[in-house]
């Protein structure tokens, strides 16, 4: 095992660096939120299909670059420290985790459009759900189709295809029916999604395809958290050497130094619970991954909004205005900390999965 990054996942980092340079400044995430379709279709396109970040985790044999939840979680920090709004987290990782774990020839044909980045996808479930106790749905099999509601869904808004559990079976949709609902994170949107007799593919017989997928896509979402919490401490420290107060820069103030210190050192242990998971997930949600999964998420999404916290504090008055980015990263943190789980609940997992009982 090896937490340090190697040159081809330098490579990789490089290019969607260059590619969120040029497509996605502050100015540009902040005018998408302001209307109605806040993804970048534009950007989409370009990492999915001259990156090849669509198909990083699809196999060679069905059109992809057959790599592994390590360039994955590279892909995901610089994606977080962009607040990039593109469905990587949702297409490229969960709903392609779920067909990958279903095996079947017609989850096959899904993943090789993924892969081409001709389509996206989504997964039906909400993404609050808790990847170890992810529960069920309302969506029912009556008059030859899929029908049900379900809330709070991620990448809804621009999926050609839905992945909805059902039962021991996932279905996938093309005729589906959305509506935004209230998101504090603008940059990723969660909808709500309306199937009425809705004509299905079976791609999965396993039940367990969906929670694989979830406690797999938890443990890269903590890299997305470190990239958030590595944007927001570089960026602060930025601020304080610059900004000065009684003709001395904030930075050389020993209450800042402090904050900051303390900061860096959560970060950097951030990055190293985050890699670990990344790393250990190349294997497979083994109880080995389970654990750093849980571990990183336990640690990650607290810090993460600590960090932001820390940047909106320590900007003063322009970090509380509309026009900074600071919001942006605030909510994106605050999103994440209660997506696939919050830290508690992967506290609980961490817990039960080293034999301690539950509390009374």
């Amino acid at each position: 095992m090896s937490l340090l990054y190697t040159e081809q996942e330098q490579d990789l980092r490089d290019a969607v660096r260059a590619v969120l340079a040029d497509r996605c400044s502050a100015n540009t995430v902040l005018a998408r939120v302001e209307g109605d379709l806040p993804y970048d279709g534009d950007l989409w396109r370009v990492l999915a299909r001259d990156v090849g970040v669509a198909g990083l985790l699809v196999p060679e044999s069905l059109g992809g670059a057959g790599a592994s939840s390590r360039e994955a979680a590279v892909v995901l920090e610089e994606l977080g420290r962009a607040v990039a709004p593109v469905p990587f987290l949702t297409s490229a990782v969960l709903a392609t985790t779920v067909l990958l774990r279903a095996g079947t020839s017609e989850a096959g044909k899904i993943l090789g459009d993924l892969a081409a980045g001709a389509t996206t996808a989504a997964v039906a479930v909400s993404l609050a759900a808790d990847p170890f106790r992810p529960g069920g749905n309302d969506v029912v099999a009556e008059d030859g189709g899929l029908t049900g509601v379900i809330p709070c869904v991620a990448g809804a808004e621009v999926a050609d295809v839905l992945l909805v559990p059902v039962g021991d079976a996932v279905h996938a949709v093309t005729e589906f029916t959305v509506d935004t609902d209230v998101s504090l994170d603008l940059t990723r949107p969660v909808a709500t999604v309306t199937l009425r007799a809705a004509q299905s593919v079976r791609v999965a017989d396993s039940s367990d395809a969906v929670p694989y997928a979830l406690a797999y896509t938890a443990g890269l979402l903590a890299s997305e958290q470190l990239g958030v919490a590595e944007w927001c401490l570089d960026t602060t420290v930025a601020y304080v050497k610059e900004r000065t107060q009684f003709a001395r820069p904030i930075g050389s103030f020993q209450a800042v130094k402090h904050r900051l210190a303390d900061l860096w050192l959560d970060v950097v242990r951030a990055r190293a619970v985050a890699r670990n998971a990344a790393d250990q997930l190349t294997g497979g949600l083994t109880d080995a991954a389970r654990t750093a999964v849980a571990t990183a998420q336990a640690w990650c999404s607290p810090v993460a909004v600590h960090a932001a916290e820390e940047c909106v504090q320590l900007h003063g008055g322009i970090g509380m205005t509309w026009e900074h980015p600071a919001h942006l990263y605030l909510k994106r943190a605050k999103a994440d900390s209660i997506a696939l789980g919050a830290a508690g609940d992967h506290r609980d997992a961490l817990a039960g999965l080293a034999g301690v009982p539950a509390p009374a």
